[in-house]
């Protein structure tokens, strides 16, 4: 059954604007909006402010709310999901076009490199619920975070950022990590580029 959602986004007194989501509730796991989407959107939003200007990547997109709500506040973005899913990559461009917002939309497979994920340079990458299979290997961001000098400097309760109105429709533990460059590995990357 396919369905449009909308999700607001505003302050307590007002609604700024609202988002259109096409989900379809088949067991297609980026066809319908996941919990962790929607408090990875609310997030952007109330950083807004930082990422507005910035080339922003979402990673496994699906349905795509956090990587919509960063293009509506300024951002130029690319949604990417897995390339074998042609039927999410469309819904993803069905869904930008719905709401008059213009993302790249890129097929990315987990493990594949191609060039056009070389091209992309983004400021920052978002992924909501991105290591939800046990296959794909938490050990994973470990071994990330160390081989590019990653640290994480945020781990915030998804619930305690949400107005009460969205966190109490959703349920589970949901986390959100913020994971930046470490700060030795700033300063090594632009002294290096001064020369």
């Amino acid at each position: 059954m396919t369905t449009i959602s909308r999700h607001f986004f505003g302050d307590s007194e007002k609604t700024a604007f609202s988002i259109s989501i096409v989900e379809n509730m088949k067991e297609d796991y980026g066809l319908f909006v996941w919990p962790c989407s929607i408090v990875l959107a609310e997030y952007v939003w109330q950083q807004r402010s930082r990422f507005s200007g910035n080339d922003v990547v979402e990673l496994g997109a699906g349905t795509c709310l956090p990587g919509l709500i960063a293009a509506k506040v300024g951002s130029n973005v690319t949604l990417t999901d897995d390339a074998n899913r042609l039927e999410v990559l469309e819904n993803m461009r069905t869904v930008c076009d719905l709401n008059k917002l213009k993302c790249e939309v890129l097929g990315l497979t987990w493990g594949v490199w191609d060039a056009s994920i070389f091209s992309l340079h983004p400021k920052i990458i978002l992924g909501a619920d991105v290591l939800y299979d046990a296959r794909a290997g938490h050990h994973l961001i470990e071994f990330l975070m160390v081989k590019w000098g990653l640290k994480c400097v945020k781990l915030l309760d998804g619930f305690s950022l949400l107005p009460s109105d969205k966190a109490t429709r959703l349920s589970g533990n949901i986390q959100l990590a913020e994971i930046v460059l470490s700060h030795e590995q700033i300063e090594e990357t632009s002294s290096s580029g001064a020369r």
